[in-house]
């Protein structure tokens, strides 16, 4: 029998309506919030990928714990966190609070929704690290069986769509967080190198800001240091 048999149905149009579940209720009341009452502006970049995509496979012959291209990501994201306190901030109806900790959000994808577990003190893991608890998080998340505190103290949001196929795109921002990257998928592409046309691997991300908390110059230097830290991937390993 049709699954979807048992759902009401309107007798006029036969489109089946299905009743909002607790998460996708949570999720309308939400992003419908930030959409209204946060002033939304985007910043997109395009980062060059080729030294990440050759660090990991290096790393990934050696390490037990295999890296992603998100959990590069995330660290990278850490650290210009870091150099940009501005961007690790949240809004509140009396001030700007600017959170002395880094606490990165992944955004999981599920069958009613999306639930955003937490890396805490991303800029004092490795890659090592961030790639086995992020691991953890997002199985634990698929399987119902995360707790309370994994979803709590989010400073920072990502979410990465790239290994749908998706190119760019821009994310509503998770409030109260300033900002929140949507990440898009690596692509093949000819690249202008000293003069010569050469294959290399590109990525665009898109920054989602509160312009309430973050100006245009501030995002787009967090962008910059975030492309600096991707195109130089060795510091991300020192640690």
């Amino acid at each position: 029998m049709d699954q979807q048999s048992n759902l009401p149905q309107n007798s006029t149009t036969n489109s089946i309506e299905r009743p909002l579940s607790p998460m996708r209720r949570l999720i309308a009341r939400r992003m419908t919030d930030s959409k209204t009452q946060v002033p939304h502006f985007y910043l997109t970049t395009v980062i060059n990928m080729q030294k990440v995509t050759a660090l990991r496979q290096q790393l990934n012959k050696q390490l037990e714990q295999k890296i992603s291209y998100n959990d590069f990501i995330v660290k990278a994201v850490a650290q210009a966190l870091r150099k940009h306190p501005q961007v690790n901030a949240s809004w509140s109806n009396e001030n700007i609070r600017l959170h002395p900790v880094v606490n990165i959000g992944i955004a999981v994808g599920l069958e009613d929704g999306l639930v955003v577990p937490v890396v805490h003190a991303c800029d004092q893991k490795t890659v090592a690290q961030i790639a086995k608890e992020a691991r953890d998080l997002a199985d634990r998340a698929k399987t119902r069986k995360l707790k309370s505190a994994d979803i709590k103290g989010g400073t920072f949001t990502i979410s990465n769509l790239g290994m749908y196929g998706i190119h760019e795109f821009s994310a509503v921002i998770n409030p109260p967080e300033a900002a929140i990257l949507a990440v898009g998928a690596i692509e093949t592409v000819p690249v202008v190198n000293d003069g010569q046309i050469i294959v290399g691997e590109q990525m665009k991300v898109t920054l989602s800001c509160d312009h309430r908390v973050i100006d245009g110059a501030v995002g787009a230097a967090f962008l910059q240091e975030l492309k600096n830290q991707l195109e130089n991937p060795e510091k991300l390993t020192e640690e």
